[in-house]
């Protein structure tokens, strides 16, 4: 008799939260530890292509670090979609202005572009501050190495 293999469904499993505090953490190392806990990586029934992930809450987003001499030499670029609508910003200007775009574009870059990544970005909730509104939901700290 030939034994059939599990195949994980989305409802099958259950979603946990997770805090991180990004004050004084390093953002590419922090984005590719967010990103695995959205795709479900860390979870031993990990399934490609199916959604099971668990929720991430950054706190203190605007005092994350990068080496070198991004803060001046990084530039993100947005299009408008008509002519000469090409802005760009540099990393020191983003974190004034919009401190949480930085980490969601990097864990964007780092998540598959397709209908799971845009469902898997949306678990993703960053602020600023020390303050979240999620606490019903009882966030674990998560220990970014």
């Amino acid at each position: 008799m030939q034994q059939k293999s599990y195949y994980p469904k989305p409802g099958d499993v259950e979603g946990q939260w997770y805090l991180v505090d990004a004050t004084g953490q390093n953002l590419g190392r922090l984005a590719s530890q967010i990103a695995t806990i959205l795709l479900g990586k860390h979870r031993p029934e990990y399934t490609p292509g199916v959604d099971l992930g668990d929720a991430v809450i950054v706190l203190n987003c605007g005092q994350i670090t990068v080496t070198g001499t991004k803060m001046t030499d990084k530039t993100y670029y947005r299009y408008s979609g008509f002519q000469s609508g090409l802005k760009e910003t540099s990393l020191r200007r983003m974190l004034e202005t919009h401190p949480d775009r930085v980490i969601q574009e990097a864990v964007w870059g780092m998540l598959p572009h397709n209908k799971l990544g845009r469902q898997l970005i949306k678990k993703l909730k960053i602020y600023a501050g020390s303050e979240h509104p999620h606490t019903a939901q009882k966030p674990q700290p998560l220990a970014v190495k």
